[in-house]
């Protein structure tokens, strides 16, 4: 309707004498309509237009709206999402840790029946032993007391376990006594000579010698190599003082001045120059003597027998430390298993080192060095006996019987 209105009324035709006016009329008529029209056309494309926006923010709002909604709804099922996982991840780790606790079960349970099994055949055999000995409890307690004097000569003769040696020839002692019989008497009488010959022995302090070599091995970590030396300052040489000219030629003028009243005039220029002269000199002397002193501070001149122990590189000086160490704790094993040759090849070879790669004028060193030494000098070349009249006596006794 808004076109039809807007649209401009043209007339009818006219006969031909007048359509010169008519058209004349007619042009004045859309002449007059149009810009009426133009402005309602205006105002509908306005209209449209605030239409059209309006249109546009409601669809941006309505996009806006779903978009944070679906942003809150994404959210919340990631973070669903996460909490299944972790649940997930738990629920692994439990039935691992159930997994593995059932493993440790069946295993302490397979070690028990293994156990169980053991126990049951060493009580089976231990029976049968019983049964067998129950015979004859003579013949059991001298197969014991054989098989105790059989492994403490052992041990006495690979290791010297004098004290253990000891304390089985006194148990085979009470054990025979307990039976009183007279028949043991020669068995006693051997073991009663053993124990003498153990008892007259000389001892010997294994526990302290191998607190020494301890005790060594824990200082060698403070003990200065030959690489590591320092040039330190003599206390017996005290640094010279340098002493300026002004002051030397004021300490030289000091006696001068009484002695100026009694100077002739014209030897007065001859004494400042001899002043300034024995200043100067003494000067020269004090700046030349320190300077020497430090120059004797840094090149210092030693003569070494084993040049290698100077080009220590720190790896190698670490060897070196942990070599040493290694050839001390040889020695304490070579000790406790009483074997003399090795323990003082290891002393000597750890000496030998000691004096190769370490400054022997340092005071741990040479504290280490006073205790293996004293370690050396212990005597441990102790003749042992053995115990085999005491096991010949029972082993006569059981073949006559």
């Amino acid at each position: 309707m808004t076109e039809q209105q807007s649209t401009p009324q043209l007339p009818e035709p006219q006969p031909q004498a007048s359509q010169t006016a008519g058209a004349a009329a007619s042009q004045a008529s859309y002449t007059f309509t149009a810009p009426d029209g133009t402005a309602a056309l205006r105002r509908r494309q306005r209209a449209q237009t605030v239409l059209l926006l309006l249109v546009i923010a409601g669809l941006g709002a309505q996009w806006w709206v779903s978009h944070a909604e679906l942003r809150d709804l994404r959210s919340e099922v990631a973070q669903r999402l996460q909490s299944g996982d972790n649940s997930n991840n738990e629920l692994k780790g439990v039935l691992k840790a159930v997994q593995e606790s059932t493993k440790e079960l069946q295993s302490r349970v397979s070690v028990l029946d293994s156990k169980q099994a053991e126990s049951q055949s060493q009580q089976l055999a231990l029976e049968q032993m019983y049964q067998d000995l129950n015979k004859n409890r003579d013949d059991w307690a001298l197969s014991e007391i054989e098989e105790v004097l059989s492994t403490a000569d052992q041990q006495l003769e690979l290791a010297g376990n004098v004290q253990g040696a000891l304390i089985a020839l006194q148990n085979a002692d009470k054990s025979l006594s307990r039976s009183d019989k007279p028949q043991f008497i020669a068995i006693r009488r051997a073991l009663a000579r053993d124990i003498d010959r153990l008892k007259a022995l000389p001892t010997v302090d294994i526990p302290g010698i191998a607190v020494r070599l301890d005790s060594a091995i824990g200082q060698i970590d403070n003990m200065p190599l030959l690489v590591d030396e320092k040039p330190v300052e003599s206390a017996s040489e005290p640094k010279p003082q340098r002493v300026s000219p002004a002051v030397a030629g004021k300490a030289s003028a000091a006696p001068a001045k009484s002695k100026a009243a009694a100077a002739v005039p014209e030897e007065a220029p001859a004494s400042a120059w001899s002043q300034w002269l024995a200043g100067a000199r003494e000067t020269w002397q004090s700046m030349s003597t320190e300077m020497w002193a430090e120059l004797r501070q840094l090149v210092r001149i030693r003569e070494v027998q084993t040049p290698e122990a100077i080009l220590l590189s720190p790896g190698q000086a670490y060897f070196v430390r942990e070599n040493l160490k290694l050839r001390l704790l040889n020695a304490r094993l070579a000790l406790l298993s009483r074997n003399e040759f090795a323990f003082r090849n290891d002393l000597a070879s750890a000496q030998d080192t000691i004096a190769k790669y370490f400054d022997t004028r340092a005071k741990q060193v040479q504290t280490t060095q006073a205790l293996l030494k004293q370690v050396q000098g212990s005597n441990l070349a102790i003749q042992l006996p053995t115990l085999a009249e005491s096991l010949n006596a029972v082993r006569n006794y059981k073949a006559r019987h």
